[in-house]
Parts: structure tokens; sequence; C-alpha cells
């Protein structure tokens, strides 16, 4: 059984993310959602937050498990029995941090692979940070995530304020 990780931070999920969860579930037999807690930022929407909205989109989706995790991505890898790490791709500049994560992720964990997937073409350029600017600026952010979640998403990114 292939299982493999999505880890990010998802704040907030994109249409990117959200293409590259459904094809990397067509390509595994279990794929696990990872939501990284990274305590050195300050994310607009909490990992529980994140972590639902996620839930919310896979639920169709038996194959897919969403998880939140501190720590090494590696550790992680151990904990679920997950063979391979599922990485986007969007643009060359994407890759050189990536492939030096997937060397480091092998060296530390040396059965642990790591695939490249690249998004459709009209997500390229979509990424979180991206939204979060054009959101809390008022702009239109449908496309660029989810619909059932574009609303919700776009309260928060208006009102930075608001708890969830």
């Amino acid at each position: 059984m292939l299982k493999a990780i999505y880890p990010g931070s998802f704040d907030p999920v994109t249409m990117g993310h959200w293409d590259l969860i459904q094809r990397a579930e067509k390509l595994v037999d279990h794929l696990v959602v990872a939501v990284l807690h990274n305590p050195s930022k300050q994310p607009t929407f909490s990992v529980a937050e994140r972590a639902g909205f996620l839930r919310e989109l896979t639920s169709a989706y038996p194959k897919v498990e969403v998880v939140t995790f501190n720590g090494l991505l590696v550790d992680l890898a151990r904990q679920t029995n997950a063979q391979c790490i599922i990485r986007g791709v969007r643009a060359f500049s994407d890759f050189e941090y990536e492939f030096q994560m997937a060397l480091m992720n092998r060296k530390l964990h040396t059965e642990l692979e790591t695939l490249f997937l690249m998004p459709k073409e009209e997500y390229s350029i979509i990424s979180s940070r991206l939204v979060r600017e054009v959101g809390s600026m008022g702009g239109d952010i449908s496309g660029f995530v989810p619909d059932p979640l574009k609303d919700r998403i776009t309260r928060r990114l208006l009102n930075p304020s608001e708890i969830g």
C-alpha cells in the first residue's frame, strides 16, 4: 500500500493545493494531507480552521486523511508509515527550494521519497501569500480558492481579528 503525505501550511488553501490533492489522491492508496503548525509564523487562519477547510473539501475522498502536525515532516512520515512526500512545484524557482528539502528529508529518512507534481497551468501563479494580499485589500479571490470556502476566506482576510 502506497501512503503519501502532502504537507503545507494551507494558509489559506488555494486552488493549486486543491488541484494537487485531487491529482495525488489518484496516484496513491492513502493520502495524508498534513497541516503544519509553525510557531514562528503568525497565520491568518488557525490550524484547526485550515484542517477544517481541508476536511470539508476532502469529505468525499475516502483515501484522504487530514492531520495537523508540528516538528519534522520525516517524523510524521515515520508515525504514519508514509513512503513518500508530495510537493507542488509551480515554477523553476520553487524547484530549487523543494529539491534541497527533498535531499534533506532523504538524509533524515533514507526510505522516504519525494514526488513533485505540477498544478494545472491556470493555478501556477496562485500562492497563499498572494491570495492573502489580494483578499485583504478587497480584491476578488474567486478562482484562487475553492468556491465552497471563498466567502469564509474573504471575510477573514477583510477582518483579520474575526475568530473563525
